[in-house]
């Protein structure tokens, strides 16, 4: 517009380039860590023979690093590449961007000396204890203020889709992170949920599944939402299809959380609601991945000789068979096959490497030359990578999908007598081992791709020439009334703050109906007079196991079916799980369920099992922990621990915590002499003599009317 005085200004490119390189330095990382916990599956001496890098403590050291550090630095290099432009306008204040780039590596820094070390709260994605739950609240608001900040100084009067999610995914990260990892500390590495069994399993997966929706799904959707249509050169196929998308979206998700909990001691109310919105899902969701793929309408034949364009078609391909999946393995029937097994396994990846992994790569690719003002080294390297990436993921997935069938199909069998045809969990488990030794082979191709694109990134680098502010020009935003027959939606899309408000309302409204119900009526968890708080030594015990996370293996938690109740005992109730913080209910069975365990082998077979798993369980794939029969406990943090526990509810007795640790030694002393007479010589302060006293409590609060098979 003519007389227009355009403003000058400057886009950060430098926090872009260290946010790319973080996401590749720990992309690489993380997946190194998850084929050494691939590998253990089928070779468990790749433990290492210590504590520290057993599958229990580096499972989740695997979920974190890939999660929130590959793609979390991707989701933030992207944003901080695209927002600026849209909006024509810097992040809102450098210092915040440098102090959200630090604080994050920082976070995943202490999260990679933490989790090997045991120092976990065990919440499936929230393992992290509670200073640093602090630590990544504070670094996330402040991400969350420097775009806030820059959207009230935009020099562009509407908000694109693509900042919709961007916002979408701040506030609801904030709400579920803190709700859920609200906790009392004990000490400053060891604290205790504010939420014990049922209402805890419910608030972990009401986080667990918006965690993979909120900081997996709609960023990237915000991130296709830019990079897809710039790689293409074509508009967005449809734009009021993603106003639908987006809205529908982030209501819906956040209701979906208990489809996590099907056929477990979960109300049943809190059960169909899960169902009914998850299968509600597939619209939105397949919504975006067309609105994605049609925008490649008049682009397909760039796609053949584009590798980036090639790596977001599968990336949004993957991404409409994992929001497929996710409805489909809701649905009660099939989630009564599904659950437990290696098809949860595949599900979460085929999301991740295809859906995250790949469109991170297409953006890296398209960012790199762009940055540094050249063109990409090597398209052919790029494609390789390409095929090796996908024939990767197939290698990956498709053997979980048979180990998937082959774990139900056996667990579920019966004769014709009416007996289970495989009664030994361990029949299953040798059966699958083929399996898991492809699924690590996919893991080692997927990953010798990305090892060729750093190459190629390097050599793009090398050839270019940084530019570190890139200069653009804007006029300044001015004043805009709200014009008459304005469409409603570009009227909010010009009112940030108020566009913010309307998102946190949609997505609180789900969680609201579901939770506090849940917390707040007593009906939903009926209570059983025989159950008990833990004794010292128990509570110890089972500190040591969620320390060694053996619930990464193990549920603890027997559905209502015939073939679980013959195998494992009687069914599992809500109210055995009042003193359970945090609930251990598990999500995947590599080795048999634990929930009725108690008093159905002696002490001495607990001894021996975890020495050298083989000796009790031939063919077991479980590593051997000797170090349990030698290491010394300290108990002096039981007193704290109990009265830690009294504030949040639990019925000790006034003053306990002041013999507690006498009831301890006399509790520690009884299984001692019952493992002598076995021939078995420990001390009463080694770390086994807690675990196996644990164990030994395990399902034991209601009287059983199964009997266990042996």
């Amino acid at each position: 517009m003519s007389g227009t005085t355009l403003e000058q200004f400057s886009y950060d490119n430098k926090i872009v380039k260290y946010f790319g390189v973080a996401t590749i330095a720990w992309g690489i990382v993380g997946m190194l860590v998850g084929i050494l916990a691939a590998t253990q599956l089928f070779l468990p001496e790749a433990n290492l023979g210590n504590p520290y890098t057993t599958f229990g403590r580096i499972r989740p050291l695997h979920t974190n690093a890939v999660i929130f550090a590959f793609v979390g630095n991707a989701i933030f290099a992207g944003i901080y590449y695209s927002m600026p432009r849209l909006l024509k306008t810097p992040m809102w204040s450098k210092a915040l961007s440098w102090f959200h780039f630090w604080g994050w590596q920082l976070i995943i820094l202490l999260a990679a000396i933490t989790l090997p070390l045991g120092l976990t709260s065990s919440k499936e994605y929230a393992e992290l204890e509670w200073p640093i739950d602090i630590l990544i609240a504070v670094v996330w608001v402040a991400f969350g203020a420097n775009m806030i900040g820059a959207l009230i100084k935009r020099r562009e009067k509407h908000m694109y889709v693509a900042i919709w999610f961007y916002l979408a995914s701040f506030i609801t990260v904030a709400v579920l992170h803190i709700f859920n990892s609200l906790a009392l500390p004990v000490s400053f590495f060891k604290s205790y949920s504010a939420y014990a069994g049922v209402q805890d399993a419910l608030v972990q997966w009401w986080y667990g599944h918006n965690a993979v929706a909120f900081f997996l799904t709609t960023p990237f959707l915000g991130l296709m939402y830019y990079y897809l249509p710039k790689a293409a050169n074509r508009p967005v196929y449809s734009y009021k299809l993603s106003i639908i998308h987006f809205w529908s979206l982030i209501f819906l998700y956040i209701w979906a959380g208990p489809h996590h909990l099907l056929y477990t001691a979960l109300p049943e109310w809190a059960q169909i609601l899960g169902v009914v919105f998850s299968v509600m899902l597939i619209a939105p969701s397949w919504g975006g991945m067309v609105n994605g793929l049609l925008t490649l309408r008049g682009a397909w034949d760039k796609v053949r000789v584009d590798p980036v364009l090639k790596f977001m078609v599968v990336a949004v391909t993957a991404y409409g068979m994992a929001t497929f999946e996710g409805p489909l393995l809701s649905l009660k029937n099939v989630n009564a096959i599904a659950h437990y097994t290696d098809w949860i396994v595949a599900h979460v990846h085929i999301g991740g490497l295809g859906w995250n992994g790949f469109f991170t790569f297409a953006m890296l690719y398209w960012l790199w030359p762009k940055m540094w003002k050249t063109n990409l080294y090597s398209t052919k390297l790029a494609t390789t990578h390409f095929w090796m990436g996908t024939i990767g993921i197939i290698f990956y997935a498709l053997p979980m999908y048979v180990a998937a069938l082959t774990q139900s199909l056996m667990w579920k069998e019966f004769s014709d007598a009416g007996r289970l045809v495989y009664p030994n969990f361990l029949e299953t488990v040798v059966q699958i081992v083929p399996m898991y030794m492809l699924r690590a082979f996919g893991g080692v191709l997927y990953l010798s791709g990305v090892f060729l694109m750093v190459y190629n990134m390097f050599k793009t680098a090398s050839q270019g020439t940084f530019v570190p502010e890139e200069a653009d020009e804007a006029p300044a935003l001015v004043p805009h009334k709200e014009e008459k027959g304005e469409f409603w939606h570009r009227a909010w899309e010009r009112k940030p703050i108020f566009f913010t408000v309307l998102a946190t309302i949609a997505i609180l409204i789900g969680g609201a109906i579901e939770i506090i119900p849940t917390i707040l009526v007593k009906s939903n968890v009926p209570t059983i007079s025989s159950v008990e708080p833990y004794t010292p030594l128990e509570l110890q015990g089972r500190d040591l196991y969620i320390s060694h996370g053996c619930v990464g293996c193990h549920s603890q938690m027997i559905r209502p079916f015939r073939s679980e109740t013959e195998r494992y005992g009687e069914y599992s109730k809500a109210g055995e799980f009042v003193y359970d913080r945090p609930f251990l209910w598990g999500s995947k069975r590599t080795g048999p369920d634990l929930h009725r365990v108690g008093g159905k082998y002696p002490d001495s077979w607990h001894y021996h099992h975890m020495v050298d798993p083989r000796s009790m369980s031939p063919g077991s794939l479980m590593p051997p922990y000797p170090w349990l029969a030698t290491n010394m406990m300290s108990h002096n943090d039981v007193p704290a621990k109990i009265r830690t526990l009294q504030k949040l509810g639990v019925p000790y007795a006034e003053g306990y915590d002041q013999h507690a640790n006498a009831d301890l030694d006399a509790q520690a002393d009884q299984i001692v002499a019952n493992l002598q007479s076995a021939g078995v010589e420990v001390l009463p302060q080694s770390e086994i003599v807690a675990l196996i006293a644990y164990l030994q409590r395990l399902g034991t609060d209601i009287k059983k009317t199964t009997a266990s098979n042996p």
